[in-house]
């Protein structure tokens, strides 16, 4: 917890503490001279020879104490609430600044529910707890250390009931604190839980309807929801105690200081009457400063409930922000502008995923140069797509090195090196927007694409004809993640966003897999004419997709089992030819 106050709050904030703490203690000061004016008030009563108006003057110095210390206490809220939003704000942003940082190994190590459970609820408890603390946590310690300074001296058997109540109050928190804690650290854990339900089933909603499976997901998230439910009103219930142990501790506080005044009082000697008034007015003000120091305690119970939530949650936003990424910058030193453009080289690369004992790729080598298309095919699981993720970084080499444009990947900036590439995935992906902010989407040394050149890209893609054709044509919205499209626009979309980028290499991971076989010929066709001076890293299923290529590279369990031209595969490599085989006839062939 410290150490996200420490480093998400600026200077402007911290002046704010130092107002707040200001405002506080002013606040406190007003707070315990209420209790002085009512001792004057009862002397001036129960005395003969006073006068109405020092009554009436004694009762608006009251008035005027407690009306400034409420303004004081709504400029300590607005602080608060200012002091709060701003980190919160800030430690949004760090998580999503960091979260950006991670490549696929720390994305599997944290799940994407909890990653969004973290940026969410786990800030806003630790927001909920600095806007209570700067108004709590800082005035109860002011108040009761400053109260019990007043009754210091009043009577010891007033102050030894006082400690017993504080003392009672404080066993039953400590007592509450151990047995709650856990389940506030189990209840984050089960709000990921019930969010990576609901957004499965979100996000397969179309799968879950076709097999009539509403009822089977309904029962999964009724348990996660019920377990959730358990824990929560578990701890909740624990933590409503404390309510009615302050209400007996109070009430039984103020019946014990009057039960011992008014035997102070019988026993003071009657020919004594000034002593007696004077016993009054003391039980009258230590029973005013004793609620105060109570009424701190109370405040600080209100910290205790909301701290163990707050604690558990700063501990998991610091999981991800003590994360090191495992992609790193490299040191730079290369010529971004170098001559050496589009050629790729594998040197013995070998790969095994975090925490994995088997390797996904053993000993690979091969070369690109410049404007050749190389293809990757093999079975499922052979390691294809793993292999294509090493050249962007998604992963990085475990043995072996990747190098483009004559330096190790492992050199580059990761922006530098992505500004050379254009990639589409296996699965399409669009954002929220419009086509042309898909299209020209990202962040590149150069200008973002022209107008022209975004027409260019869709035409390249094959998707002129239905964009064309939708209301708004290149301005058309595009709901998030493309889901007013089919998976071929959305496709062919993908493919010329990574075309307008203008990159020195092509990245396809088995990107015309959603295509027909007429566009898909259609788009190699296009490809082909346009991209000639690009080279290309296609991965694909289908044979006549890549039979073309220059060179394709036949993976098996992670082995390169062939390299060589689609007539060279056939007669050299048993591997393809299956595969060959298996979708085309030999007349086709």
């Amino acid at each position: 917890m410290l150490k996200i106050l420490r480093k998400n709050l600026k200077l402007k904030e911290w002046l704010m503490i130092v107002a707040s703490l200001a405002f506080i203690v002013l606040q406190v000061w007003l707070d315990l001279k209420v209790p002085e004016y009512m001792s004057k008030i009862t002397m001036l009563v129960t005395t003969e020879g006073n006068s109405m108006t020092d009554v009436w003057i004694n009762g608006g110095y009251m008035l005027a104490c407690a009306l400034a210390s409420a303004l004081l206490s709504v400029g300590v809220g607005f602080f608060a609430a200012q002091v709060s939003s701003g980190m919160a704000r800030a430690v949004r942003s760090d998580i999503f600044d960091k979260v950006q940082s991670f490549s696929k190994k720390e994305m599997k190590s944290f799940s994407t529910a909890s990653l969004i459970t973290r940026s969410t609820n786990d800030v806003t408890q630790i927001q909920r707890f600095v806007a209570m603390g700067l108004q709590v946590l800082i005035k109860a310690p002011i108040l009761a250390t400053w109260a019990i300074c007043k009754i210091v001296g009043k009577s010891w058997q007033w102050s030894v009931a006082t400690v017993i109540c504080i003392v009672i109050i404080l066993s039953v928190i400590i007592m509450l604190m151990i047995i709650v804690l856990p389940k506030f650290k189990k209840m984050q854990t089960l709000t990921d839980n019930i969010n990576r339900v609901t957004r499965e089933n979100l996000t397969g909603l179309r799968v879950v309807r076709a097999y009539n499976a509403e009822n089977y997901e309904a029962n999964k998230f009724e348990k996660a929801n019920d377990e959730l439910t358990k824990t929560s009103l578990f701890s909740n219930r624990m933590m409503s105690l404390l309510g009615p142990v302050m209400s007996i501790s109070m009430s039984g506080l103020s019946l014990a200081i009057y039960w011992i005044g008014a035997a102070l009082i019988n026993n003071t000697a009657m020919t004594d009457p000034f002593t007696k008034l004077t016993l009054f007015s003391d039980m009258v003000v230590f029973s005013s400063y004793a609620m105060q120091i109570v009424m701190s305690f109370v405040m600080l119970t209100m910290i205790f409930i909301m701290l163990p939530r707050a604690s558990v949650s700063a501990k998991r936003i610091n999981e991800i922000l003590d994360t090191v990424p495992s992609v790193q910058d490299g040191n730079g030193e290369y010529d971004i502008h170098s001559p050496v453009q589009g050629e790729i080289e594998f040197k013995h690369v070998s790969f095994k995923y975090p925490d994995a004992d088997e390797y996904v790729l053993r000993d690979i080598n091969f070369t690109v140069h410049k404007g050749e298309t190389v293809a990757f095919i093999g079975s499922t699981g052979s390691g294809k797509s793993t292999l294509i993720d090493l050249v962007p970084r998604f992963y990085d080499a475990t043995e072996g090195e990747v190098i483009v444009d004559g330096v190790n990947v492992k050199d580059y900036k990761v922006q530098d090196l992505h500004n050379k590439l254009g990639y589409v995935s296996q699965k399409a992906f669009l954002f929220s927007g419009t086509v042309s902010s898909n299209i020209s989407f990202g962040d590149d040394i150069d200008a973002k694409p022209t107008e022209e050149e975004i027409k260019n890209a869709v035409k390249i893609a094959q998707a002129k004809e239905f964009v064309e054709k939708m209301p708004e044509t290149y301005n058309a919205e595009i709901t998030q993640g493309g889901s007013n499209v089919s998976g071929g626009q959305k496709q062919r979309l993908s493919i010329a966003r990574a075309i307008a980028r203008n990159p020195e290499i092509f990245i396809f991971d088995d990107s015309f897999s959603a295509l027909d076989y007429k566009t898909d010929k259609k788009l190699r066709k296009a490809l082909n004419k346009y991209l000639s001076h690009a080279t290309c890293l296609i991965v694909a299923q289908r044979i006549g997709t890549i039979k073309h290529a220059d060179k394709i590279i036949v993976l098996d369990e992670g082995e390169m089992v062939g390299i060589g031209t689609h007539d060279e595969l056939l007669n050299s490599c048993e591997v393809y030819k299956e595969i060959a085989l298996s979708q085309l006839s030999k007349e086709e062939l």
